[in-house]
């Protein structure tokens, strides 16, 4: 029973780390990544689509974002889509395939973006610490119950703690590794 609130809290922990490496795809690095678009869906005969299911999306190069659709009348609706996203990019057509500029971005736009990669790694470190509290008010619970001992209540709160520390420097070793790439030329 008590390796279950570990358990759970390390799951908890490890689904925020995931959202992060997840939102951190979506980020503009100055690179092309099909990630950039993931997000966008397009009205595909009524249906709101996400973008890769009525499109072929690849990055033929570092610096563009290839959008090959599988109708052609889905052109126009593809790229109002885009544009509606807001994602700071600017599609072009030529009829069979959309183009994706990933403009190079200045000193001044990486720092900003590495305050957002910073910012982003806190709030997850926030919700990785909130999991810690659940789980301590858990045991608490537990020893008030009588359903554990004092001394079974202490070790585990030492395990939630550890595993705590453990997941906080994967949550550093992510941001600092997003860091690096965008301050990458």
């Amino acid at each position: 029973m008590s390796q279950d609130v570990i358990n759970n809290m390390s799951l908890a922990m490890d689904k925020n780390i995931q959202a992060l490496q997840k939102d951190f795809l979506r980020l503009r690095t100055g690179r092309a990544s099909t990630a950039l678009v993931d997000g966008i869906h397009v009205d595909y005969y009524g249906a709101n689509s996400p973008l890769n299911q009525v499109a072929n999306v690849t990055t033929p190069d570092a610096r563009t974002i290839q959008i090959a659709p599988w109708e052609n009348s889905l052109l126009g609706a593809i790229e109002k889509a885009i544009l509606a996203a807001n994602i700071g990019l600017t599609p072009q057509s030529d009829g069979k395939i959309i183009r994706i500029s990933i403009p190079t971005m200045t000193e001044e736009r990486r720092k900003e973006l590495v305050k957002t990669v910073k910012k982003m790694g806190e709030e997850t470190k926030v919700a990785i610490r909130n999991h810690r509290r659940d789980a301590n008010e858990l045991i608490k619970k537990k020893e008030k119950d009588k359903q554990m001992s004092e001394d079974e209540a202490k070790k585990l709160t030492e395990q939630v703690q550890k595993k705590t520390d453990a997941k906080v420097i994967e949550v550093d070793k992510v941001v600092t590794g997003k860091e690096k790439e965008i301050m990458t030329i």
